[in-house]
């Protein structure tokens, strides 16, 4: 039997940017949560904490973006025009916070300079991509299989509602993670910070997920038609059981339950948008067979998906097995 090598690819390339959003998203949070933590040793230890793994993290977003291009050009020729402006801002802010994460620690003079660059990389960055996702969510208008929308299509209430969405998300992520990898007045704050951030989390997940399907009848008919009502229902009960054990891992003192609760909420809330989207690459545009590549070409690539991404789970593995545990004021990175 012949492997429908569009879906698989829809599969990976969705697994890819999964898996950059939950691993980056944690590092960004860092980042944004700058701000909140002036002094120099608190800031060092943040760095310590992700300097080992965030270069590794963003090789899921070549992987995506790459993946995209070359099996779904049709998709990537449609997409990229309607958001060049958010994915532009998106990689200067990324440029900008990996310089600035690098040169923090080789001056004195600038350092408040870099500190700084490395906070509105970051939070630049995360609300790009909220707002590039609300842009894709709400539409891409489409013309004999050209993007056929304006300039600032992308910039709407539901894309800014998104964009910022995701940032208290990552500052969500980020506190969590410093509370597992810290200890001390580093990781009390992350631990008073994580509950304000999990609860406006949770509240924007539920108003996104409130208008969402009132942007697309595709939507509506996926959340609340029959049967895939039946399915669609569990997104929003494990929703629930994630945010019960945030709380309970933020109350109890809990190191570790809260960030798995914090990527659950993410790992969901992207299971409730590829229901959505389902078989579609631009919602109620191109399916996936339609903006895919030949299959002898989607075939050879696979062949080499095959090869390269069981090496780059096992260095992202190996990674933080390696670096595993707390880190403590004076250690890392330098």
């Amino acid at each position: 039997m012949a492997l429908d090598l569009p879906t698989i690819w829809a599969a990976l390339i969705a697994v890819s940017v999964l898996a950059y959003v939950l691993l980056d998203g944690f590092d960004l949070g860092i980042g944004i949560l700058f701000p909140l933590f002036p002094e120099k040793r608190d800031r060092d230890l943040m760095t310590n904490t992700i300097a080992p793994v965030w270069d590794g993290n963003e090789t899921w977003l070549v992987m995506g973006g790459g993946g995209l291009l070359a099996v779904f050009p049709l998709a990537y020729a449609t997409i990229f025009p309607a958001l060049y402006m958010p994915l532009i801002l998106m990689l200067l802010g990324l440029i900008f916070r990996g310089v600035a994460f690098e040169f923090r620690f080789r001056t004195e003079r600038w350092r408040p300079l870099w500190d700084w660059g490395f906070a509105i990389g970051s939070t630049t960055a995360g609300l790009m991509q909220g707002i590039a996702l609300g842009a894709l969510v709400q539409g891409i208008p489409v013309v004999d299989r050209q993007y056929a929308g304006g300039w600032w299509d992308w910039l709407t209430p539901f894309s800014l509602l998104t964009g910022v969405a995701l940032v208290i998300g990552y500052v969500l992520l980020g506190a969590c993670w410093l509370i597992y990898k810290t200890t001390g007045d580093v990781q009390a704050r992350a631990r008073r910070l994580a509950l304000p951030a999990g609860i406006g989390t949770v509240a924007l997940i539920g108003v996104v997920s409130l208008w969402t399907p009132f942007l697309e009848p595709l939507y509506f008919e996926r959340w609340f038609g029959w049967p895939t009502i039946v399915f669609s229902a569990f997104v929003p009960a494990l929703l629930l059981v994630c945010a019960w054990g945030l709380w309970h891992g933020l109350r109890t003192g809990r190191d570790l339950l809260p960030f798995l609760s914090a990527l659950g909420l993410f790992v969901l809330s992207y299971a409730g948008i590829g229901i959505s989207f389902y078989p579609f690459i631009v919602p109620g545009a191109l399916t996936f067979h339609e903006a895919a590549g030949p299959d002898a070409s989607l075939g050879f690539l696979l062949v080499g998906a095959v090869v390269l991404i069981p090496i780059i789970l096992a260095y992202t593995a190996y990674a933080y097995w390696v670096f595993r545990g707390k880190v403590h004021a004076g250690e890392g990175y330098h």
